[in-house]
């Protein structure tokens, strides 16, 4: 009986001694990380800007010679690396590393390699600069703009030329290309937005993932889909390469403009090198550059941005679908 009680007695002061050792360690992360909101538990926002702080010790910085950059994954990523070689060349000589272009095959592969240290820079599309902003560390810094400062890009659901559907309510019954989950006007949006318009995705209609908004284009112009919400920026440029002609497709409905692709660098880079990094993008001379030809239509200087502010209607509508951070969601990007 003695040694039973003696047992227990040790048992119930080792558990304390436990449980004393976990409230000490939770005071200690609450204290050493006040606010996080929706980021990931490696990261802390004690500033309240909502984009991960970079670390107060020097020892936890990631300061690698060579600098990774990748551009939103598109059908064909060599294009891009071309288009942004010149850019490219500018960041290297403001930062003083040599940069190397990475061109991801997925969004969830760029937030992953972000995550992991893998990559240092990026423009993330504008659904995915939320998870990669929660997830993976990613601190958006500047956007594509026009001397005014207008910026964006239109959700425009689009259909085949010759195909019966007029309004958003034809797509009832209807086979659609969504880009993917993360993706804003490839799914985010027009979940949000549809269901107000009295039709509601994967009920009402349905919803293919095709992976990307060139997918979703090329598949309704051939008529593999009855119709795709997509980015009207990435249809515009499709259209001005002949990878499809205007008239093979209609333009249903469309809405206001969203912030386009947001460019920026992983939070733990020393913070002389972030800075540089955004001097690189504010300090670009566009004219006669391939991103002149790329994308002078729609913008011709990189303007500065913060997450917190332009990023807030993309924060609602992620809000009203339930989105939630997660690694488990991440692998559904």
């Amino acid at each position: 009986m003695f040694k039973a009680i003696r047992y227990d007695h040790v048992l119930m002061s080792a558990l304390c001694g436990i449980f004393a050792l976990v409230l000490t360690t939770g005071s200690a992360a609450a204290a050493e990380c006040p606010n996080r909101g929706d980021l990931d538990v490696r990261y802390c926002d004690a500033n309240g800007d909502l984009v991960a702080d970079a670390p107060a010790d020097a020892k936890e910085w990631l300061d690698p010679d060579t600098l990774v950059f990748s551009y939103v994954p598109v059908e064909d990523p060599s294009v891009y690396e071309n288009v942004f070689a010149e850019f490219i060349d500018h960041l290297a000589k403001t930062t003083g590393k040599r940069v190397k272009w990475y061109g991801a095959e997925s969004y969830a592969a760029q937030v992953e390699a972000m995550r992991s240290g893998r990559l240092h820079v990026a423009g993330m599309s504008t659904g995915t600069t939320v998870f990669g902003v929660n997830i993976a560390g990613f601190v958006p810094t500047a956007i594509m703009a026009t001397e005014e400062g207008r910026f964006g890009y239109r959700l425009q659901l689009i259909t085949y030329a010759d195909s019966d559907i007029k309004e958003v309510k034809d797509l009832k019954g209807r086979k659609v290309a969504h880009v993917t989950p993360a993706s804003n006007s490839g799914n985010q949006a027009p979940r949000a937005l549809f269901k107000d318009m009295g039709i509601e995705p994967d009920v009402d209609y349905e919803v293919t993932y095709s992976g990307k908004h060139d997918n979703s284009i090329m598949g309704v112009a051939n008529k593999d889909y009855e119709a795709a919400p997509v980015a009207s920026s990435v249809l515009d440029r499709m259209i001005d390469r002949g990878m499809l002609k205007k008239e093979d497709i209609r333009i249903i409905w469309q809405t206001d403009l969203f912030p386009t692709t947001s460019y920026g660098y992983v939070y733990n880079l020393p913070p002389e090198l972030q800075g540089k990094i955004k001097e690189a993008f504010l300090t670009f001379d566009w004219k006669g550059t391939a991103l002149e030809k790329e994308f002078g239509k729609q913008a011709d200087r990189f303007m500065e941005i913060t997450f917190e502010s332009h990023w807030k209607v993309i924060r609602t509508i992620q809000r009203v679908n339930g989105v939630k951070y997660t690694q488990e969601a991440l692998k559904d990007l």
